[in-house]
């Protein structure tokens, strides 16, 4: 019986190589934007990724670009209230957002960049994917529904991006990947792949690489 959500393969060598040539060449700084009026034109194809704070997103993102300071880790969770703009090749942007959850700032803070999140997600015509990262060591929690069912509202596809597969045992991966297929089963617009990487190992960052190439 084929399980719901099965974890993600490279469709050829051909998508392999797509990819690696795609993140191989120039990935520059664009711009953060804190305004929905400061997006930059939406004429070319974009990627985005979500995740709740100190996910891992940062070092995921300094892993795919094979360049360790594009992303600016933090460890002060909800630090990054930007939505901070990537030029990846001439045709596509990757968008990393602020972090989501436990936010270490003032209230007012919170609500404003919660408010440009939504105002991106729902109104972007060139987001062709948004990827979701989850935690291993944790897996789904329900603040990860909160930015889940926007994206279900909004009719945005979703992917799952499991992040520090190389922090739980071996034997521990089923334990997660069912409670993460049953929670994914929630949402509709949740693309019926998942993603298990490691960005400290390189695990998992060549198909992800490849998913990102073909999309079009």
């Amino acid at each position: 019986m084929m399980l719901p959500f099965p974890i993600a393969e490279p469709e050829s060598d051909t998508t392999l190589e797509q990819g690696r040539k795609l993140f191989a060449g120039p990935v520059d700084f664009l711009k953060g934007v804190v305004a929905m009026d400061g997006l930059p034109p939406a004429d070319r194809i974009e990627v985005c990724f979500a995740g709740r704070s100190n996910v891992g997103k940062s070092s995921l993102i300094n892993a795919l670009t094979n360049r360790k300071g594009l992303a600016r880790a933090s460890n002060t969770p909800g630090r990054t209230q930007e939505i901070n703009f990537f030029e990846l090749g001439a045709e596509r942007y990757l968008v990393d957002l602020p972090g989501y959850g436990f936010a270490n700032a003032p209230v007012a803070v919170v609500e404003k960049w919660q408010r440009l999140l939504k105002a991106y997600l729902s109104g972007r015509v060139s987001l062709r994917r948004a990827f979701v990262l989850i935690d291993s060591r944790h897996g789904i929690k329900k603040v990860d529904h909160e930015i889940m069912d926007l994206l279900d509202s909004s009719a945005v596809t979703f992917q799952v991006v499991l992040t520090k597969l190389d922090k739980i045992k071996p034997k521990d991966h089923d334990k997660l990947l069912t409670q993460v297929r049953t929670e994914l089963s929630r949402h509709v617009a949740a693309f019926p792949e998942l993603i298990l990487t490691s960005s400290e190992k390189g695990d998992g960052i060549p198909t992800l690489r490849s998913v990102i190439a073909s999309l079009v």
